[in-house]
């Protein structure tokens, strides 16, 4: 039976994740992961503010410090920041610039405020939030609402997904209703109306819309029974992506007939695996897929996206919080279990918090000591316990 030590050694994790400038992505002295990451550091912030951990939070506070302060004078907020005794190294992503990061920091800095009620950092940084939506909007570059994503620009960095990529389309929406909350605008109301149509007509099919974003590929788009991945000028990509309907439903996008259906086709997926987790994306792109050539390409030192691993099908107990948390409304049974099942993969090997599993054969990949998935287990068990982010 998984006791209350899980959420003990999750915690001290974090702590030993814990730096001056922030958080790092994993506690292991591993160069690219001892580097304070705006999407992961965002994210074990979260964890701590609902954890409610002093040290913790102010981690936190320093995290969104470090990224405010490595900010690119365009509005670009870094993807990473490596700290050593002679210099400072700010990366905006590796192989393409990372996208989702301006979203993740401002996400950050209004849960912030919301939890703390310390509105002192928020005016602080409020140049640095300003300064990244307008470069989110930039990015539409086509004055259309959504914005576009080259492929490896998110979380998803060495898969094939790129264009208008749901993905970070719902972190906008996020970032936008969060900033909306302390600073009442109607451009941003609007802006946020606006986002949330687009998103509602054009990433599921829909008789209702008269106006599609890509009218040839909308027209030939099959009912699925979950958000499709993204669009982009060939069309769209259909696969299942675990993360991007994990934030849908978080963010109680689309009716409630079409969420349901997203959660049965995601219990069954579920179910259907030996870890009972849901994968970052699916189905896992094989060898004679026409998009292996594209995977196998896209990463700059060695290949890790083997069918059923990483983002190829693997399974990350981080997507999964968040889909504990997504489903915790409707049906917090479900929200249960896939914490039982996230505690499971976390204390492997006497707690590593691996960074993902391969979800055919159940094995650790990654890291050991990754902060994102001590963080998942606790945002998950803090959402059980009542607790809630700005949303």
């Amino acid at each position: 039976m998984v006791s209350t030590t899980n959420y003990i050694k999750a915690k001290e994790l974090l702590l030993k994740a814990s730096t001056d400038q922030g958080f790092l992505a994993s506690a292991n002295d591993i160069a690219n992961y001892n580097r304070v990451w705006a999407r992961d550091g965002v994210i074990c912030g979260l964890a701590a503010l609902l954890d409610g951990d002093e040290a913790l939070i102010n981690t936190f506070k320093n995290t969104l410090l470090t990224l405010a302060k490595n900010q690119h004078e365009l509005g670009n907020i870094p993807s990473n920041i490596f700290f050593n005794e002679n210099n400072t190294q700010v990366s905006f992503g590796g192989l393409a610039g990372r996208v989702d990061t301006i979203s993740w920091f401002i996400i950050g800095v209004c849960n912030y405020t919301f939890i703390t009620k310390d509105k002192s950092l928020l005016t602080e940084l409020k140049p640095n939030i300003e300064k990244g939506l307008l470069l989110l909007e930039a990015w539409e570059f086509n004055r259309n609402d959504l914005i576009y994503v080259p492929r490896s620009g998110n979380w998803a960095d060495e898969y094939i997904t790129e264009g208008h990529i749901l993905y970070d389309q719902l972190l906008r929406l996020w970032a936008l209703r969060s900033y909306v909350h302390f600073n009442t605008s109607k451009k941003i109301t609007d802006k946020i109306n606006t986002i949330t149509d687009k998103i509602n007509n054009n990433y599921r099919k829909s008789d209702k819309n008269t106006r599609p974003y890509h009218p040839k590929a909308f027209k030939n788009l099959k009912d699925h029974d979950y958000w499709v991945a993204s669009i982009n000028p060939s069309g769209y990509q259909t696969m299942f992506d675990g993360f991007a309907n994990s934030l849908a439903l978080f963010l109680e996008i689309g009716d409630s007939y079409f969420g349901k259906r997203a959660v049965n086709y995601s219990e069954q997926l579920r179910q259907s695996l030996s870890l009972k987790l849901l994968p970052a994306f699916w189905k896992p792109i094989e060898k004679d897929n026409s998009d292996w050539e594209l995977l196998i390409n896209n990463c700059k030192y060695e290949f890790r996206n083997y069918p059923y691993e990483f983002h190829n099908g693997g399974t990350w107990q981080i997507v999964n919080a968040f889909y504990g948390i997504g489903v915790h409304n409707t049906d917090k049974t479900i929200s249960i279990e896939v914490l039982e099942h996230i505690k499971v993969l976390n204390s492997e090997e006497n707690f590593s918090f691996f960074e993902n599993f391969n979800s055919e054969t159940g094995k650790p990949n990654g890291v050991k000591f990754c902060a994102w998935s001590a963080a998942g287990e606790i945002l998950l068990t803090q959402y059980l316990k009542g607790k809630k982010l700005l949303n």
